[in-house]
């Protein structure tokens, strides 16, 4: 592992499959930690990512093994930021449901963009809504 001074960067292709972010989030998570990132930003980057990941592949990608998420991921002692890519046609975020309103509460999955937003301080998508940027900085939390 790099010291906690040296940026850690991933950069990755996945297959589309749900079961490849274990590996991916334990990498990530020790990255974090060794840069003495709070147990609560780790937590919730850990969320974020999980879930940006199963989107693309899930929904964007659609699980077909002839596409892939592209991710990339930097740490640095105090920021965050990662891009996860699919090759799906795309959607736009704004036309996602929020999850808390009375419709929508006892819907089973809905809750991944919002999850996104509460634990990013910043979630962008392209024009396409293809790719997603999350970034986040350092709070002192300890």
């Amino acid at each position: 592992m790099p010291t906690s001074s040296t940026p850690w960067t991933l950069d990755r292709t996945l297959p589309s499959d749900p079961d490849v972010c274990a590996d991916v989030m334990r990498v990530m998570v020790d990255a974090l930690t060794d840069r003495d990132w709070s147990d609560k930003e780790v937590f919730g980057l850990h969320m974020a990512m999980e879930e940006a990941i199963q989107n693309a592949v899930r929904h964007g990608n659609q699980c077909s093994p002839d596409k892939t998420v592209e991710l990339t991921i930097t740490i640095t002692d105090d920021s965050f930021e990662a891009t996860v890519t699919d090759q799906g046609n795309g959607f736009d975020p704004a036309g996602v449901p929020c999850p808390t309103d009375d419709a929508n509460l006892d819907r089973c999955s809905g809750r991944g963009l919002a999850l996104i937003n509460n634990y990013a301080d910043e979630a962008t998508y392209n024009a396409t809504g293809n790719s997603l940027t999350i970034k986040k900085r350092k709070r002192d939390e300890r």
